[in-house]
């Protein structure tokens, strides 16, 4: 077991955007980098042990068709982290935690505060929605979920991630948003994040250690 304390909080780094923005994209390269450790809400679910009691609890909401509690997908998602770190996959004394898909909301937000320090939330902004929905179609068509490539489908995605992740960008507000142009080419993106990294004092002290 590493030796952070265990109430210590871990440093980390939220990429929010609205769908197609190339979040899950720029989640991956930094994941692939040292020092940098990826976790997607969507890895959480597909990691699921639906023998335990909290899979349990998740299979009882998705069986009947509706939405985990904000509580119980946060429960999840942190067993999930417990396990990365008691299998050495994930070093929170030397590894910046890389998050996308939670918190999906305020409420989220701020259940999550106990667990983690927001450095930075690297807000990959794109207000040209045909643009986006270009991208989600092109996606989902090469991985053949063609009800995702539906335009309804598309534009609720959309109203969803206005109505309820955005307001994020208000609960983190001040010198963490990091306001990154999602149009860019992906290795732009990509450089101006690593740029927002690098200003942290987090990131300097790391750099010292030499590791």
């Amino acid at each position: 077991m590493s030796d952070t304390p265990k109430h210590a909080r871990f440093r980390t780094l939220l990429i929010l955007g609205a769908p197609g923005s190339g979040k899950g994209t720029q989640g991956k390269v930094l994941g692939s980098i040292p020092r940098f450790h990826h976790l997607a809400c969507g890895d959480v679910f597909r990691s699921l042990d639906t023998r335990t009691p909290l899979g349990q609890k998740f299979v009882e909401y998705s069986s009947r068709g509706e939405l985990v509690p904000d509580d119980v997908t946060v429960a999840l998602w942190h067993a999930n982290v417990k396990h990365r770190v008691e299998a050495y996959l994930f070093k929170p004394e030397i590894d910046f935690l890389v998050l996308d898909g939670i918190p999906r909301n305020v409420e989220q937000a701020r259940i999550l505060e106990k667990h983690i320090e927001v450095l930075r939330v690297f807000h990959l902004s794109c207000p040209d929605r045909t643009e986006l929905a270009r991208r989600l179609r092109k996606r989902a068509l090469k991985d053949n979920r063609f009800d995702d490539a539906n335009e309804s489908v598309i534009q609720q995605r959309f109203a969803t991630y206005e109505a309820e992740t955005k307001p994020i960008l208000d609960y983190y507000s001040g010198d963490r948003i990091v306001n990154i142009d999602a149009s860019q080419p992906p290795a732009k993106v990509l450089y101006d994040i690593l740029g927002g990294v690098m200003t942290l004092d987090a990131w300097k002290e790391l750099e010292k250690m030499k590791i």
